[in-house]
């Protein structure tokens, strides 16, 4: 599973691990996602899908027809 956002479209970032003798490898920060079947009463049907707590947030405030809609917009299969 690609750990990247349906809703936010948030992708790990990359970055570095510096200790203390300063001696740079390479890291990779990783989004936050979660798998969570939700309910769209525009489509009669569950959805499944990998969000990230920030979307997850985004989901409570907006509603999951607006953003189920925005999602079909973009071309996001469901």
């Amino acid at each position: 599973m690609s750990r990247h956002c349906q809703v936010t479209e948030a992708v790990p970032g990359f970055g570095h691990n510096v200790p203390w003798s300063k001696k740079k490898t390479a890291r990779r920060f990783n989004v936050n996602v979660q798998t969570k079947r939700y309910w769209v009463p525009s489509l009669g049907r569950t959805v499944k899908l990998t969000v990230s707590a920030r979307g997850i947030k985004v989901i409570d405030a907006r509603g999951i027809d607006a953003v189920v809609a925005d999602m079909l917009a973009r071309g996001v299969k469901l």
